[in-house]
Protein backbone atom coordinates (compact mmCIF):
# COMPACT_ATOMS: atom_id res chain seq x y z
CA UNK A 1 0.00 0.00 0.00
CA UNK A 2 1.37 3.39 -1.02
CA UNK A 3 1.97 6.17 1.47
CA UNK A 4 -0.88 8.20 -0.06
CA UNK A 5 -3.33 5.30 0.23
CA UNK A 6 -2.28 4.53 3.80
CA UNK A 7 -2.84 8.19 4.68
CA UNK A 8 -6.38 8.45 3.25
CA UNK A 9 -7.70 4.95 4.00
CA UNK A 10 -8.44 5.63 7.72
CA UNK A 11 -10.24 8.87 6.80
CA UNK A 12 -12.32 7.09 4.15
CA UNK A 13 -13.24 4.37 6.61
CA UNK A 14 -14.25 6.95 9.18
CA UNK A 15 -16.27 8.84 6.56
CA UNK A 16 -18.08 5.65 5.55
CA UNK A 17 -18.86 4.85 9.17
CA UNK A 18 -20.27 8.31 9.79
CA UNK A 19 -22.33 8.23 6.57
CA UNK A 20 -23.81 4.88 7.60
CA UNK A 21 -24.63 6.37 11.00
CA UNK A 22 -26.46 9.28 9.36
CA UNK A 23 -28.37 6.95 7.02
CA UNK A 24 -29.34 4.76 9.97
CA UNK A 25 -30.56 7.83 11.89
CA UNK A 26 -32.66 8.92 8.90
CA UNK A 27 -34.22 5.46 8.52
CA UNK A 28 -34.99 5.25 12.24
CA UNK A 29 -36.44 8.79 12.41
CA UNK A 30 -38.54 8.17 9.27
CA UNK A 31 -39.93 4.96 10.78
CA UNK A 32 -40.88 6.79 13.97
CA UNK A 33 -42.55 9.59 11.99
CA UNK A 34 -44.49 7.05 9.89
CA UNK A 35 -45.88 5.52 13.10
CA UNK A 36 -47.52 8.88 13.87
CA UNK A 37 -48.10 10.02 10.28
CA UNK A 38 -51.90 10.09 10.50
CA UNK A 39 -51.78 12.38 13.53
CA UNK A 40 -49.22 14.49 11.70
CA UNK A 41 -51.45 14.85 8.63
CA UNK A 42 -54.32 15.78 10.93
CA UNK A 43 -52.14 18.47 12.48
CA UNK A 44 -51.05 19.79 9.06
CA UNK A 45 -54.74 20.08 8.18
CA UNK A 46 -55.19 22.45 11.12
CA UNK A 47 -55.28 25.64 9.00
CA UNK A 48 -58.11 24.11 6.94
CA UNK A 49 -60.08 23.15 10.07
CA UNK A 50 -59.90 26.72 11.32
CA UNK A 51 -61.33 27.95 8.01
CA UNK A 52 -63.97 25.26 7.53
CA UNK A 53 -64.03 21.88 9.34
CA UNK A 54 -65.43 20.21 6.22
CA UNK A 55 -62.28 21.04 4.30
CA UNK A 56 -60.13 18.92 6.61
CA UNK A 57 -61.45 15.76 4.93
CA UNK A 58 -58.75 15.40 2.30
CA UNK A 59 -59.34 12.96 -0.57
CA UNK A 60 -57.15 10.87 -2.84
CA UNK A 61 -58.06 9.58 -6.29
CA UNK A 62 -55.24 7.10 -6.98
CA UNK A 63 -54.87 3.92 -4.92
CA UNK A 64 -51.17 4.38 -3.97
CA UNK A 65 -51.50 8.15 -3.45
CA UNK A 66 -52.07 8.03 0.30
CA UNK A 67 -49.27 5.51 0.89
CA UNK A 68 -46.77 7.44 -1.24
CA UNK A 69 -47.74 10.72 0.41
CA UNK A 70 -47.25 9.22 3.86
CA UNK A 71 -43.89 7.75 2.86
CA UNK A 72 -42.60 11.01 1.34
CA UNK A 73 -43.74 13.03 4.36
CA UNK A 74 -42.17 10.53 6.75
CA UNK A 75 -38.87 10.53 4.85
CA UNK A 76 -38.74 14.32 4.66
CA UNK A 77 -39.40 14.79 8.36
CA UNK A 78 -37.07 11.91 9.12
CA UNK A 79 -34.27 13.77 7.35
CA UNK A 80 -35.09 16.93 9.31
CA UNK A 81 -35.18 15.08 12.65
CA UNK A 82 -31.90 13.35 11.82
CA UNK A 83 -30.16 16.64 11.06
CA UNK A 84 -28.66 16.96 14.57
CA UNK A 85 -27.07 13.53 14.12
CA UNK A 86 -25.81 14.50 10.66
CA UNK A 87 -24.40 17.79 11.92
CA UNK A 88 -22.71 16.04 14.83
CA UNK A 89 -21.15 13.43 12.53
CA UNK A 90 -19.88 16.10 10.15
CA UNK A 91 -18.55 18.08 13.09
CA UNK A 92 -16.69 15.10 14.55
CA UNK A 93 -15.18 14.41 11.12
CA UNK A 94 -13.91 17.94 10.39
CA UNK A 95 -13.37 19.36 13.90
CA UNK A 96 -9.89 17.82 14.41
CA UNK A 97 -8.63 19.91 11.48
CA UNK A 98 -10.10 23.23 12.64
CA UNK A 99 -8.60 25.91 14.84
CA UNK A 100 -10.42 27.10 17.93
CA UNK A 101 -11.69 30.30 16.25
CA UNK A 102 -12.96 28.31 13.26
CA UNK A 103 -14.80 25.94 15.62
CA UNK A 104 -16.52 28.86 17.35
CA UNK A 105 -17.57 30.35 14.00
CA UNK A 106 -18.88 26.99 12.78
CA UNK A 107 -20.97 26.49 15.93
CA UNK A 108 -22.45 30.00 15.65
CA UNK A 109 -23.26 29.50 11.97
CA UNK A 110 -24.98 26.17 12.64
CA UNK A 111 -26.97 27.54 15.59
CA UNK A 112 -28.17 30.72 13.88
CA UNK A 113 -28.88 28.84 10.67
CA UNK A 114 -31.09 26.36 12.52
CA UNK A 115 -32.94 29.03 14.50
CA UNK A 116 -33.64 31.15 11.42
CA UNK A 117 -34.79 28.17 9.38
CA UNK A 118 -37.12 27.02 12.17
CA UNK A 119 -38.44 30.57 12.57
CA UNK A 120 -39.17 30.84 8.85
CA UNK A 121 -40.97 27.49 8.74
CA UNK A 122 -43.09 28.36 11.79
CA UNK A 123 -43.87 31.80 10.35
CA UNK A 124 -45.08 30.15 7.14
CA UNK A 125 -47.27 27.63 8.95
CA UNK A 126 -48.88 29.91 11.53
CA UNK A 127 -49.00 33.24 9.67
CA UNK A 128 -48.66 32.91 5.90
CA UNK A 129 -50.48 29.64 5.18
CA UNK A 130 -53.74 30.52 6.97
CA UNK A 131 -53.98 33.84 5.14
CA UNK A 132 -53.04 32.27 1.83
CA UNK A 133 -55.61 29.48 2.23
CA UNK A 134 -58.32 32.00 3.12
CA UNK A 135 -57.52 33.93 -0.06
CA UNK A 136 -57.44 30.86 -2.31
CA UNK A 137 -60.63 29.38 -0.86
CA UNK A 138 -62.42 32.73 -1.24
CA UNK A 139 -63.12 31.74 -4.86
CA UNK A 140 -65.34 28.84 -3.80
CA UNK A 141 -69.06 29.26 -4.47
CA UNK A 142 -72.20 27.16 -4.13
CA UNK A 143 -71.49 25.77 -7.60
CA UNK A 144 -67.74 25.39 -7.05
CA UNK A 145 -66.92 23.48 -3.87
CA UNK A 146 -63.30 22.64 -3.05
CA UNK A 147 -62.35 19.00 -2.59
CA UNK A 148 -58.69 19.10 -1.66
CA UNK A 149 -56.49 16.15 -2.58
CA UNK A 150 -54.10 14.74 -0.01
CA UNK A 151 -50.85 14.78 -2.00
CA UNK A 152 -51.12 18.31 -3.49
CA UNK A 153 -52.15 19.79 -0.14
CA UNK A 154 -49.26 18.18 1.74
CA UNK A 155 -46.85 19.25 -1.00
CA UNK A 156 -48.21 22.80 -0.76
CA UNK A 157 -47.80 22.99 3.03
CA UNK A 158 -44.37 21.37 3.16
CA UNK A 159 -43.01 23.28 0.16
CA UNK A 160 -44.20 26.61 1.53
CA UNK A 161 -42.73 25.91 4.99
CA UNK A 162 -39.37 24.89 3.53
CA UNK A 163 -39.34 27.89 1.20
CA UNK A 164 -39.88 30.34 4.07
CA UNK A 165 -37.35 28.48 6.20
CA UNK A 166 -34.73 28.96 3.51
CA UNK A 167 -35.83 32.56 2.94
CA UNK A 168 -35.20 33.45 6.58
CA UNK A 169 -31.56 32.46 6.10
CA UNK A 170 -31.04 35.40 3.72
CA UNK A 171 -30.16 38.17 6.24
CA UNK A 172 -27.80 35.84 8.06
CA UNK A 173 -25.95 34.95 4.85
CA UNK A 174 -25.71 38.63 3.91
CA UNK A 175 -24.30 39.58 7.30
CA UNK A 176 -21.82 36.70 7.20
CA UNK A 177 -20.63 37.76 3.74
CA UNK A 178 -20.09 41.27 5.07
CA UNK A 179 -18.40 40.15 8.28
CA UNK A 180 -16.04 37.86 6.37
CA UNK A 181 -15.26 40.81 4.07
CA UNK A 182 -16.32 38.90 0.96
CA UNK A 183 -18.32 41.97 -0.07
CA UNK A 184 -18.75 45.48 1.28
CA UNK A 185 -21.81 46.69 3.19
CA UNK A 186 -22.83 48.74 0.13
CA UNK A 187 -22.60 45.80 -2.28
CA UNK A 188 -26.17 44.67 -1.65
CA UNK A 189 -27.42 48.25 -2.07
CA UNK A 190 -25.79 48.61 -5.48
CA UNK A 191 -27.30 45.36 -6.72
CA UNK A 192 -30.70 45.74 -5.04
CA UNK A 193 -32.69 45.79 -8.31
CA UNK A 194 -31.06 42.65 -9.68
CA UNK A 195 -31.45 40.97 -6.29
CA UNK A 196 -35.18 41.69 -6.27
CA UNK A 197 -35.53 40.21 -9.75
CA UNK A 198 -33.61 37.13 -8.62
CA UNK A 199 -35.77 36.75 -5.51
CA UNK A 200 -38.95 36.89 -7.60
CA UNK A 201 -37.60 34.18 -9.89
CA UNK A 202 -36.49 32.07 -6.93
CA UNK A 203 -39.92 32.50 -5.30
CA UNK A 204 -41.63 31.24 -8.44
CA UNK A 205 -39.33 28.22 -8.55
CA UNK A 206 -39.75 27.38 -4.86
CA UNK A 207 -43.55 27.40 -5.04
CA UNK A 208 -43.69 25.64 -8.42
CA UNK A 209 -44.97 28.65 -10.36
CA UNK A 210 -47.95 29.51 -8.14
CA UNK A 211 -48.16 33.31 -8.56
CA UNK A 212 -50.09 33.94 -5.32
CA UNK A 213 -47.73 31.84 -3.21
CA UNK A 214 -44.76 33.39 -5.03
CA UNK A 215 -46.01 36.87 -4.11
CA UNK A 216 -46.49 35.81 -0.48
CA UNK A 217 -42.87 34.58 -0.46
CA UNK A 218 -41.30 37.40 -2.50
CA UNK A 219 -42.57 40.18 -0.20
CA UNK A 220 -40.96 38.74 2.97
CA UNK A 221 -37.83 37.97 0.95
CA UNK A 222 -37.52 41.61 -0.05
CA UNK A 223 -38.10 42.75 3.53
CA UNK A 224 -35.50 40.28 4.77
CA UNK A 225 -33.10 41.55 2.13
CA UNK A 226 -33.51 45.10 3.41
CA UNK A 227 -33.04 43.84 6.97
CA UNK A 228 -29.84 42.12 5.86
CA UNK A 229 -28.57 45.40 4.38
CA UNK A 230 -29.32 47.29 7.61
CA UNK A 231 -27.80 44.67 9.92
CA UNK A 232 -24.83 44.26 7.60
CA UNK A 233 -24.05 47.97 7.81
CA UNK A 234 -24.28 47.87 11.61
CA UNK A 235 -21.90 44.93 11.96
CA UNK A 236 -19.69 45.64 8.96
CA UNK A 237 -15.95 45.63 9.76
CA UNK A 238 -14.17 48.92 9.09
CA UNK A 239 -12.57 49.09 5.65
CA UNK A 240 -14.37 45.97 4.35
CA UNK A 241 -14.11 44.48 0.88
CA UNK A 242 -15.54 46.29 -2.13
Amino acid sequence: MSALASHFTPHLRELRRRLLTVIGAIVLASAVVYWFVEDLVRHLSGPLVRIDPELSRLVYTALPEALLSYLKLSLLLGVILALPVAVYQVWMFVAPGLHRREKVVAIKVALWGFLLFAGGALFAYFVVLPQLLVFLLWFATEQIHPHLKLAPYLNFVVRSSLAFGLAFELPFLMVMATRLELVSADYFVRYRTWSYIGMIIISLLLVAGDPVAAFMLAVPLCLLYEAGILIGKIFAPPGGAR
